[in-house]
Parts: C-alpha cells; structure tokens; sequence
C-alpha cells in the first residue's frame, strides 16, 4: 500500500503489543547487613572479641577518656539447655550465669603490666668473668661498673677522688688518691669483693692503719685510717667480709673511711667500680 506522500506502507496486521514484565523478586541479599548498620563501632568490637576468643581476658580500659564505664564480657562457649520434651537447644549464656561486671570510675588508672621477674645478680661472677680474659687496666667504665661492692654498709661521700684543697695543709692542688666516706670510729668496714689481703699494718704515706686486698688480674683495694684489723696478710676473704674498724689513723682529721681502687698499681676513680 502506497500513502499520499509515495512512501509505502505495509499492509499486514498490526502486530500484537510486547507485554512488559515486571520482576519483582529480589537479589540475595546478606541478611546480617541491615543488623551490622544499626550496630555502633564500639558494638561490634565487643561482638567481634566476643567471637574470637579475646573478649574474656580483655579489660577495656576507657576510664583515662573522662567515661564511667560499665562493660559486661560475654562468655564465648554455648550453653545448652535441655526442655521439657528432652530436646537439647543452645541458649546465650548470659541468660544461664549472671556476668561480671567491669567498672571503673573517671579518671581510674587500670594497670595491666605483667609481674616484674626478679633475678639474683652475681657481682662476684661478673668480676671474675671480667678478669679472667683481660687485665684490670683493658676493663672499660661501662663494664666495671658495680662489680665492686660498697667498702661500708651506707655511702656518704666527705671527700671525692681528683684534685681538692688539702684537709691537713689548706693548700690548693692536693691529688686525693680515693674517696672518703663518712664512717663513726668503730664502723665495719667490709671487703668490696672477693680476694687476698696482701697487707695489714701502718701505711707511712698517711693511710695509718691500712688493709690491701688483691682481687686479681691487676685489681686491688684499699682500706685506710683504720682504728683495728679483723683479718690477716694471706687470708681468703669473701665480699662484704668485715676487714677492720674504721678509725682516724695517719694524716686525718676525723673519723672516716678512705677507700682506693688500684688498677696495675695506679690509683682510679673508686666510683667507677662500685
């Protein structure tokens, strides 16, 4: 068939409309997703150390942020209960056992730090270890460090090693070969280490009554203005032995106990051992 305009134009029936279908079923959807929305992060934490085995030994420690909190932990293992037709059925077990509860006040501080692990210290072992491979004089100050023991039950300094005005003279540059320590007349003086008393008696350099204790490798102690020995020249001594009583002998003037440390014969810093 041929219109006006000269264009053609079939004329076979007018085909039967498409119908439109509407479908109206769903996507899978994850049915947990909408739950997880309305839970706050602070929710699903909890629900999260819950699952994994950590919500039962956490302490939530929140207080530091000004929030009085009260947390209760879930148990993580299910409860079964039984009714009364036998049948077994898993219930919560806050439903079962009443939880404990954890609270804590603004501003608590909650320590959660392990107990310390307190082991005995072998200074005498250390010595020996340090003077078994190298002379006294090779030990460096970091490693000689409090392997000496204090010469007196308490340590008061009245004098330092170095350089001072002199006690006896009061002329300046005086060289102090050791250090003083505040002791009454009659205080134990006691070995800094193990070793060998090489010297008792009267030191004429101005130590009066004198104690020398060879520790080995180089390394000596002496013990000065004493007023009595308690040992003798050859004898085995143990750290924190009692050597002698202090005392104001030779060029002193007062009670105290005048301690050296020598390294290969020369005189160090004592507080560079103890």
């Amino acid at each position: 068939m041929q219109t006006p305009k000269g264009r053609r134009r079939a004329a076979a029936p007018v085909p039967t409309p498409r119908v439109v279908e509407v479908i109206t079923t769903e996507r899978p959807r994850d049915p947990h997703r909408d739950a997880r929305r309305r839970r706050g992060p602070f929710r699903q934490i909890t629900e999260f150390a819950s699952a994994s085995g950590i919500g039962q030994k956490a302490g939530i420690a929140l207080a530091a942020t000004g929030l009085v909190l009260t947390v209760t932990v879930p148990a993580t293992s299910p409860v079964m209960a039984t009714d009364n037709a036998g049948s077994v059925t898993p219930v919560a077990a806050s439903a079962v056992t009443p939880q404990p509860q954890v609270s804590a006040e603004a501003g608590a501080q909650i320590d959660f730090s392990r107990s310390a692990v307190v082991t005995q210290a072998d200074p005498d072992g250390k010595l020996k270890q340090l003077l078994s491979v190298q002379s006294a004089g090779s030990v460096s100050r970091a490693a000689s460090a409090g392997s000496l023991g204090a010469p007196l039950a308490a340590l008061s300094t009245a004098s330092p090693f170095g350089y001072r005005v002199s006690p006896i003279t009061g002329g300046s540059g005086d060289f102090h070969r050791g250090q003083d320590y505040v002791a009454q007349c009659g205080t134990s003086v006691l070995a800094a280490a193990a070793g060998t008393v090489t010297f008792v008696g009267w030191h004429q350099y101005g130590g009066g009554n004198r104690v020398v204790v060879d520790h080995g490798n180089g390394l000596e102690t002496t013990y000065n203005h004493l007023s009595s020995f308690s040992v003798t020249e050859g004898q085995t001594v143990s750290r924190g032995d009692v050597l002698a009583l202090s005392g104001t002998t030779g060029a002193s003037t007062g009670c105290h106990l005048h301690f050296e440390v020598q390294v290969n014969g020369e005189v160090v810093d004592p507080t560079g051992w103890l």
